[in-house]
């Protein structure tokens, strides 16, 4: 796969991502949920923490704002790691199965970044309001942007039989999280490494292999 077509790919996610992240905030309320179907909702919601809303002021002693800025940074580096991973990948002509997966990878977490990076000063806040885009009162700082989620499948909603020991009479709810497009873009990327592994590595390594057996008759 070649690196043009890979930054479609790129481009694509992006456009998709933040084109429904930018209508999320400028027509919902936070907290407001539309139902499509019984078992899909879209459901506005701000993450301004790690994977689940984890924030490192959690579990460090450090203000939240010190933490999401900690956080934005690590995502800057992971963010350039994937991109160099994956124009080596790419230079290397790897399996088109890892171009893809990797390329998803990268658009998920750029798209995210974005996110991080720039929505604090971009927009002001979304509590009992819609939020306006480049606000003359933005809601954060650079580096301090909330990524927003809006993706629901609450595709079982119900309550644990009463007999069932330790949750009986409990909420159970599957599929919980509320996403975007860049996380599914990411989840995709890893399912894809996970589920075909050897597709998505087998030519490197056939190739390692090759060149490997060459140096040997020669030696």
């Amino acid at each position: 796969m070649s690196l043009n077509k890979s930054l479609l790919l790129i481009a694509a996610i992006l456009i998709v991502d933040q084109l429904s992240k930018l209508y999320i905030k400028t027509h919902f309320v936070l907290g407001e949920p539309v139902e499509v179907f019984s078992w899909f909702k879209i459901l506005f919601i701000e993450n301004s923490g790690a994977a689940w809303g984890a924030k490192l002021s959690d579990f460090l002693p450090i203000s939240e704002r010190s933490g999401k800025l900690i956080l934005t940074v690590f995502r800057l580096f992971a963010v350039a790691g994937i991109g160099y991973w994956l124009f080596d990948v790419i230079r290397k002509k790897s399996s088109k199965t890892l171009i893809i997966a990797v390329a998803l990878i990268f658009a998920g977490a750029l798209g995210n970044i974005i996110d991080s990076v720039f929505y604090g000063v971009l927009f002001d806040h979304s509590n009992n309001q819609v939020a306006t885009l480049f606000s003359d009162d933005p809601y954060g700082g650079i580096f301090h942007g909330k990524v927003v989620d809006m993706l629901y499948f609450p595709m079982i909603d119900t309550v644990w039989p009463e007999w069932v020991p330790f949750v009986g009479g409990n909420n159970f709810r599957f599929f919980e999280p509320v996403f975007n497009v860049a996380d599914t873009a990411i989840s995709t990327g890893v399912g894809i490494l996970l589920v075909f592994n050897k597709k998505a590595f087998g030519n490197t390594e056939e190739t390692d292999s090759i060149e490997g057996n060459q140096t040997a008759s020669k030696e």
